[in-house]
């Protein structure tokens, strides 16, 4: 089958490793997004991950609560690794070999980012796992996702939410909101739609790099967003 990407970045919320849990980690939601993914590369869809940090740690919320902002977002970046690391054992178990790498090292634990490497075990049909956010304070992991997608020549950076696409207003509070296939940059603004952080978006635009944002949840949704189903998620290009 003859599929619209073949080099994609999927940027995971930290939520979706908790599955109906408050916090933490649910196994059974972190074994189905394994099998997703997997199902994927079997098709021979090179498949790099960067995860966020939202079912342990916020880094906004702290710095609402009066912590130093710089301090919050590096325990939200650590936060990042934490559920990096718990991705790659449960793909490991499931028999699929891992490179994970980190925007900082700890020895014995990550590696630091490198770009050849990465590139050169996506090639090998190896998943990657991008950690540590940029590395940085005050930017989120949609925008360390949309660098690690440039960084590693992706061909989208495929965000999954709960929703099956951008929709002109929250479809979970107005039952009249419009859901739209596809949306150009500029479209995407002029609307003010929320797909990415402003940083990520930016990146994206700039450089001409697709972003899909659709319910990984749903049923086949990555498999047909791969095929190029329009009605699978929005494509934002």
């Amino acid at each position: 089958m003859n599929y619209k990407f073949s080099r994609i970045l999927l940027k995971l919320s930290g939520e979706a490793l908790k599955g109906s849990l408050d916090h933490g980690y649910q196994a059974e939601a972190i074994r189905g997004i394994v099998a997703k993914v997997r199902q994927a590369m079997n098709e021979g869809i090179e498949v790099a991950i960067v995860v966020g940090a939202g079912n342990l740690w916020r880094g906004v919320a702290g710095a609402n609560e009066g912590m130093e902002r710089v301090n919050a977002d590096q325990m939200g970046m650590l936060a990042t690794l934490m559920n990096a690391l718990a991705l790659k054992e449960y793909f490991r178990a499931a028999g699929q070999e891992v490179l994970l790498q980190s925007s900082f090292g700890i020895d014995g634990v990550v590696e630091r980012f490198n770009r050849d490497r990465a590139v050169k075990a996506l090639e090998a049909g190896v998943l990657v796992i991008f950690a540590g956010g940029t590395g940085k304070p005050y930017f989120t992991t949609d925008t360390a996702a949309v660098i690690s997608a440039l960084e590693t020549d992706c061909d989208a950076v495929l965000k999954a939410t709960k929703v099956d696409g951008v929709y002109s207003a929250d479809p979970m509070r107005d039952p009249n909101a419009v859901r739209y296939p596809a949306l150009s940059f500029d479209e995407a603004l002029d609307k003010k739609l929320r797909v990415m952080d402003a940083a990520a978006f930016s990146l994206c635009r700039d450089n001409d790099l697709p972003i899909v944002v659709f319910d990984f949840a749903s049923e086949d949704a990555l498999m047909r967003v791969l095929a190029g189903d329009p009605e699978a998620g929005t494509i934002v290009s």
